[in-house]
């Protein structure tokens, strides 16, 4: 419901959204009224809904009031007079949401600086074969962040590429940005992130590190196959002389 009345409204930097809802009872079965004023500085939304279905809006442009639902549905018609009720609903809501600016205009906007970048690797490093190097944010306020990368110490724009923000339950938010490349041995990448809080963007460093099998597993199994010949010799070898014995 809500999604539809933001698509309906032009959100400026300060929207004022009123609400009531109210419980009533029908024939002992419970219903929930809902009733949304919203406004901006440039356009707003009045609409009522019942039980989550919305029933009536206004078409401020049209100036007149809407009852969406299709016509197969008992229809609930409105009482002459409730759209120029909105239409006065609608200054009300602009003239708070002046005030609201006005009051606020001294007011610190809430901030929180990004958590320090992390980096990992979409693959496996294989050398020479195309990967993908991702570089993840979280816990900022405001949204967005900006990341930048570098390929041995020079700015690299291609092939890079950042997600939109995406909020996290406390009302922060995360971003990720991610880099294609090539690895050889001896590169060396950054990432770093950008953002009002910071007096200087936060760096993490990642380099090309291929994984070199050990000598451990080498030398163990050379041992083990050693032991099972001698051991094999060694069966062979009383086979032949109780065989003799016999």
């Amino acid at each position: 419901m809500m999604k539809m009345m933001m698509k309906v409204m032009k959100v400026s930097e300060l929207l004022l959204i009123l609400s009531c809802v109210l419980g009533v009872s029908f024939c002992a079965v419970d219903h929930q009224d809902l009733c949304i004023v919203g406004c901006s500085s440039s356009d707003g939304e009045s609409m009522y809904a019942l039980d989550g279905e919305e029933m009536w809006y206004a078409d401020f442009i049209k100036r007149e009031g809407v009852e969406p639902l299709p016509p197969f549905i008992d229809p609930i018609t409105y009482v002459d007079g409730t759209y120029d009720n909105a239409e006065v609903n609608l200054q009300i809501c602009k003239d708070n949401l002046k005030k609201r600016r006005n009051a606020m205009k001294e007011i610190p906007l809430e901030s929180d600086p990004p958590s320090t970048p992390i980096i990992y690797i979409r693959d496996e490093v294989e050398l020479g074969v195309q990967n993908t190097l991702i570089c993840h944010v979280t816990g900022f306020y405001p949204a967005p962040v900006k990341v930048y990368w570098t390929k041995n110490g020079k700015n690299v724009t291609e092939g890079t590429s950042i997600n939109v923000p995406y909020p996290n339950k406390d009302g922060s938010f995360r971003q990720s940005s991610r880099l294609e490349f090539i690895p050889q041995l001896g590169d060396m990448y950054s990432c770093s992130v950008a953002h009002p809080t910071l007096s200087q963007p936060l760096t993490r460093i990642w380099d090309v590190e291929v994984q070199q099998p050990g000598v451990g597993p080498a030398v163990f199994c050379g041992l083990g196959l050693t032991i099972g010949l001698l051991g094999v010799a060694a069966g062979t070898f009383f086979l032949i002389k109780g065989n003799e014995c016999s």
